[in-house]
């Protein structure tokens, strides 16, 4: 299965005006079914994506699930870029299976407005994922690369 990141385009727009911190804002990553296309260019906002998401239901809630910093966000001198990462993130099916998902997105969660809760990229999954009764599902290595580019 080939996993790939993709950051939204949005992200260092954000940032740059003090909506996105990663030291300080809260972030949740969410499933996405089987059908969901990331479109970096649009796809800015929870509300955008939440059509999409798995249905929250059997193990897995709406909104998705909080994550938990596993290294602060960090400078990487010798690969010139920045990295955030956090704790891998378990989903355990009960009374009936997740999915299929293919997917998951990352964002800054909103607890005022989770609507308007910004997203920080995508993790496509490479295949569809059915998780079946009882079993468990866990993104690992759970965190994004920024290199600065030219």
């Amino acid at each position: 299965m080939a996993v790939s990141k993709t950051l939204a385009n949005g992200l260092l727009f954000e940032m740059g005006r003090g909506n996105i911190n990663f030291e300080t804002g809260s972030f949740r990553v969410l499933l996405m079914s089987a059908g969901y296309a990331f479109d970096r260019n649009t796809h800015k906002t929870y509300g955008q994506v939440l059509a999409d998401e798995a249905s929250g239901e059997n193990g897995y809630d709406a909104g998705g699930k909080a994550l938990i910093d596993d290294m602060p966000w960090s400078q990487d001198d010798a690969q010139n870029k920045a990295l955030i990462q956090w704790q891998n993130t378990t989903w355990t099916a009960d009374g009936g299976s997740i999915g299929p998902v293919a997917s998951a997105v990352v964002l800054q969660w909103d607890e005022a407005d989770p609507e308007a809760s910004l997203i920080v990229g995508h993790i496509a999954f490479g295949q569809n994922i059915t998780v079946t009764n009882g079993v468990s599902f866990q993104l690992q290595e759970l965190g994004f690369d920024m290199d600065g580019g030219v």
